[in-house]
């Protein structure tokens, strides 16, 4: 029984109709499949929803799952950007697009300035440290220009914003919670220095209390962007230990790429990991 529920299509970044990613799933044994479009943000970009746009989106998944009911699930869902002092309320998507599910995720860090809200946010050029996307020349100008190059107190923003989306919002799944290590590749901290590591052991230890569903990421090994897992399987280990429940998804961008897990449920299994989610 294979499901994904980290899916994104051409309504955001992704590529393909909505209907090829359900056909994909369906010729591959699939029973289970999520959309989770960007959300509009209040900014120009180039990776959500349009806002114009969002009700489509809602109407058409709904739509298909009723014509595919009985071949396979689908569930309406949205990943939503946690954007300090920019986007902290996830109830208004969630509410207008009536969602089944959603993921809480962080690409976008708000600069110290703006957190703590000295300065305000300009939605005409928004000054935000991008920590994802395929080039690293990106992250780097970020921490330059927001955190002065100081990677210790950009990644610390990275885990606060992070923890402050979970503590607010409570979000269905919680999206590759440890993804600020992308673009580090080695260069600026190592995985296992121990203030990383305590910030990482902090967030999990919140989504344990607050028993959430903690992501399981494949893209970044796929894409070649990273050479493990978002978290990593170190920290995963631990999470086994802590009892935290973990659901994995290929974080789809085209309808080929839904079954690229990667080895995920292997690796998984080799850990003798205790909760692992199917389905919704």
């Amino acid at each position: 029984m294979y499901s994904n529920y980290h899916t994104h299509s051409h309504y955001c970044d992704g590529k393909g109709e909505l209907r090829e990613y359900v056909e994909f799933a369906l010729a591959h044994g699939f029973s289970h499949l999520g959309f989770s479009g960007h959300a509009p943000v209040p900014f120009e970009n180039n990776f959500g929803i349009k806002q114009e746009h969002y009700l489509e989106y809602c109407n058409e998944v709904r739509a298909l799952r009723d014509e595919y009911a009985g071949r396979i699930n689908i569930k309406l869902g949205l990943e939503i950007d946690y954007v300090t002092g920019v986007l902290e309320d996830f109830r208004p998507l969630i509410e207008q697009g009536q969602l089944d599910y959603c993921i809480g995720s962080v690409h976008l860090v708000t600069p110290p300035e703006i957190a703590n809200g000295s300065e305000h946010f300009d939605p005409e050029h928004p000054q935000l440290w991008f920590i994802d996307g395929s080039k690293q020349e990106t992250y780097d100008y970020g921490l330059n220009e927001y955190f002065h190059g100081d990677i210790r107190q950009g990644v610390k923003a990275f885990f606060r914003q992070s923890c402050e989306m979970i503590e607010r919002n409570r979000p269905t799944i919680v999206g590759h919670f440890d993804k600020i290590v992308m673009h580090n590749r080695g260069r600026y901290f190592d995985y296992n220095d121990s203030w990383f590591r305590s910030l990482v052991g902090e967030m999990a230890a919140l989504i344990r209390d607050l028993d959430l569903i903690a992501e399981v990421n494949t893209r970044g090994l796929y894409k070649k962007r990273h050479n493990d897992f978002y978290p990593a399987r170190q920290t995963l280990k631990e999470m086994n230990q802590m009892g935290i429940p973990v659901i994995v998804s290929s974080d789809a961008h085209k309808p080929d790429d839904l079954n690229l897990f990667e080895g995920a449920f292997e690796m998984l299994h080799d850990l003798n990991y205790r909760n692992i989610v199917q389905t919704l």
